[in-house]
């Protein structure tokens, strides 16, 4: 039998629990032998659960157990998620985690520690949930040089701006009905600022790049400032906003943001809507290609746990060769990458706009319905030159990213 122990019994933790119940037939026929949780820690005591004498209130009661192989973290956050996974791994036990904040701060040390005690540090579900984007990176795309990912990579920004564009709704009233669906927590900001997504944008690039790609060092900026307007001007370009994290490799470094983009219909991002995640891949010899599903949830999460569970119990005695190695990249700045951008103007005079757009290299001024100001979609240039150019014009209100093929 494969005794497994649950750290955490969240939304996450109790699913990892749900699943192994539900599917234990599949996960016999799989592995050949049974697989069970044989204790979960958590401060709670969860009277009334099918697992209710299975929970501990000591870590050491897993680490010192020699029963129990495996280990899921599903605590969220640092602290202590961390000291006991570290404990873990030095006891000689597997671990797989969801915790993306853990793996963006402390993967590197963790894979090579694992790698020391010849035992696995997985976190399959740390990113996409239920979308299998960590093991395709690392295995399904082996002998390929990963030269992009942009990613849709945070459910609850993805739902609110679906909402604003379709129903022409506030950001503040789209954020309100997010918490109230559970879609959203009370304090928002890790998800609205962009946290969430560079963190997991910085496990991806790590991956692709094969080294420690910093989340402190990436270019950041969340969606709290996009408003109706700029829906208003999206549409009218046959176009819509998505939060997105990016990954470039060029020939001399490679750079990464997250932050606001204007995609077109064309662009595979453009039909991502609601909760669901979508991620694109381009390979040098691959082309592009993309995942697409729930990014969030019990149980598409907990599946990805589960996916992780299985891959460590197909091999207890070894370290499968996973992650990235030792050695901080530093990406360029992101102010030096191609894109082409929305600028808002102040102002309604036509003549004056006609010559701001041709400045920019645009064709024609974006009027909207109403209102003193108007829109212009930039030539491709990078965010330094443009600020460099608007220098000249005071009348600026604000600029948004713009993917650069697609758009008309």
């Amino acid at each position: 039998m494969i005794k497994v122990a649950i750290m955490g019994c969240g939304t996450i933790g109790s699913g990892v629990y749900e699943v192994i119940e539900n599917n234990q037939a599949v996960l016999q026929k799989e592995l050949g032998e049974e697989i069970r949780v044989a204790k979960i820690l958590d401060l709670r005591s969860f009277p009334g659960t099918p697992y209710e004498k299975l929970v501990v209130n000591d870590i050491s009661l897993i680490v010192d157990d020699p029963e129990i192989s495996i280990v899921v973290e599903t605590m969220g956050g640092t602290k202590p998620a961390y000291q006991f996974v570290k404990s873990c791994l030095l006891a000689g036990k597997h671990v797989t985690t969801s915790n993306k904040a853990l793996v963006a701060a402390h993967g590197t040390e963790l894979l090579q520690i694992a790698r020391e005690k010849n035992v696995n540090f997985f976190f399959e579900a740390a990113v996409g949930g239920g979308i299998p984007v960590i093991r395709n990176i690392g295995t399904g795309y082996a002998g390929q040089v990963i030269e992009e990912i942009t990613g849709i990579l945070n459910g609850t920004t993805n739902f609110i701006l679906t909402k604003m564009d379709r129903e022409g709704a506030s950001f503040e009233d789209v954020l309100a009905e997010a918490q109230r669906l559970g879609y959203a927590e009370k304090d928002p900001s890790a998800d609205v600022e962009g946290w969430d997504t560079c963190r997991k944008i910085a496990i991806l690039s790590s991956l692709a790049m094969d080294g420690e790609v910093d989340f402190e060092e990436i270019e950041t900026e969340g969606i709290t400032k996009i408003d109706t307007a700029d829906f208003a001007y999206a549409r009218k370009m046959g176009t819509s906003i998505r939060l997105v994290g990016s990954m470039l490799r060029e020939e001399d470094g490679f750079s990464v943001f997250v932050g606001p983009m204007m995609v077109g219909m064309d662009d595979p991002l453009y039909s991502v809507s609601g909760v669901f995640n979508g991620i694109v891949i381009r390979g040098n010899q691959l082309g592009v290609t993309m995942m697409y599903g729930s990014g969030a949830g019990k149980l598409p999460t907990a599946s990805a746990v589960i996916a992780d569970i299985v891959e460590i119990a197909k091999n207890p005695a070894r370290n499968v060769p996973f992650g990235w190695h030792a050695g901080k990249l530093s990406p360029k700045p992101a102010g030096a990458r191609l894109h082409r951008f929305l600028v808002r103007f102040d102002g309604a005079d036509a003549a004056a706009a006609q010559k701001t757009a041709e400045a920019l290299g645009a064709k024609a001024p974006v009027f909207p319905d109403g209102g003193a100001e108007f829109a212009v979609l930039t030539e491709a240039l990078t965010k330094d030159e443009l600020k460099e150019k608007l220098a000249a014009f005071p009348n600026v209100k604000k600029y948004i990213r713009a993917a650069l093929n697609g758009i008309a």
